[in-house]
Order: C-alpha cells, then structure tokens, then sequence
C-alpha cells in the first residue's frame, strides 16, 4: 500500500470515528448526560461554542474560516512531504493533524444547520422543521470523553478535567508524535520553507 493511501485510509477512517460518535451523542444524549464506563472514564456530552476547552477568544465565523484555511495548508504540506518521500510515520502524523482539524470543522459548519438545539432536558433532532439551532459555519463542537483521573478529598477533579473529542485526541497525539519522534523532519521542513522564501525574495 502506497503511503499516500495509508494517509488517506487514516483520514477517512479516523474522521468517520469521530463524526459516528458526535452524531451518536448527539441525538441520544441531552447536555451534560453521561454514562460512567469506569470509575476514571466516562462519556458525557457538552457542546464547544469556541476553541480547545471552551475558550472563545475570536469570533465563531473566523475561528470556523481560519480552521478551513490551516486544513487547506495541511493537505498541501503533506503532498509536498509524499513528493520528497518523507519518513512514512511522519507523513501518517500529519495525517492524524489533519483528521483532527477537519472533525470539528465539520461540526462548526454543519452541525447548527442539521441539527436542532440540545438541551439539558431535551434531545436534539436530526434536519428539525423548523430549521437547526445556528446557521452555516455556527454550529458548536461535540465534545464526550471525560477522563476525572484523579479527583481532590471533596471530589473535584483535579486531573483531567477537560472533556473532549475523537478529532482532539487525534491532534493532541500528533503533536505528541511529532515532539517525541519526528522533531527533526518538523524543524527541516521549517528549514526549508526558509529557504524556499529566502530564494523567492530575491
């Protein structure tokens, strides 16, 4: 199997996860339901109007644009990495990055128009009457692994009290990957986009 197939095999797979489970959680569960699988796990639905752990530092419609635009220069690096025949692991890395980013686009864009509002005591629908909770490019981002590891003697959580998704997971070990593994292909590929614009300003 070619690399570029693998990459491709590891979006789509990854990203059909990741959507199966945002439109599972959400048309069964109301806002902030769970189901606890373990005493350190559990799946519990919220929604993320912004970015990575519900911050909101920049409007909904940028923030949905400016994703599109990275995943769009993501696609294009990794083309580039297949060209120059890149460690493959690298290249699979990139892949998971950009599985990750295009998960929560597709929630951003589609989700507000597909699907009705969820509630804490109501479920949402799928194409309502009267229309989705939010118009194109609004839609929140579903959110349902919640890891409470370790919790203080009142029972708040001090590690991990952050819930999050398929596509997160998926950015988050990228990142990982690329720190522990592939550090030097990341800094040569810098380097070389230097050159490159070094050569072009000339």
């Amino acid at each position: 199997m070619s690399v570029k197939l693998k990459a491709c095999l590891i979006i789509f797979v990854v990203l059909l996860i990741d959507q199966i489970s945002k439109v599972f959680i959400k048309l069964n569960f109301t806002l902030g339901e769970y189901v606890e699988v373990f005493s350190w796990f559990q799946i519990r639905f919220i929604e993320n109007p912004g970015m990575a752990f519900g911050m909101e530092l920049v409007p909904k419609l940028f923030l949905t644009i400016f994703r599109i635009i990275a995943v769009g220069f993501l696609v294009y690096y990794i083309h580039l990495l297949i060209k120059k025949q890149v460690r493959t692991g690298y290249i699979l890395t990139i892949a998971l990055l950009i599985v990750g980013a295009s998960g929560n686009i597709l929630d951003s864009v589609f989700h507000g128009v597909l699907f009705s509002e969820s509630t804490f005591h109501q479920v949402a629908t799928f194409l309502p009457e009267g229309g989705g909770y939010a118009p194109w490019f609004h839609g929140n981002v579903v959110d349902m692994l919640y890891f409470p590891i370790i919790t203080n003697a009142s029972g708040q959580v001090v590690f991990f009290p952050f819930i999050f998704n398929i596509a997160d997971s998926a950015i988050t070990i990228s990142v990982f990957l690329i720190a522990i593994f592939f550090r030097k292909e990341f800094s040569h590929s810098l380097e070389s986009k230097k050159n490159n614009d070094v050569e072009i300003s000339k």
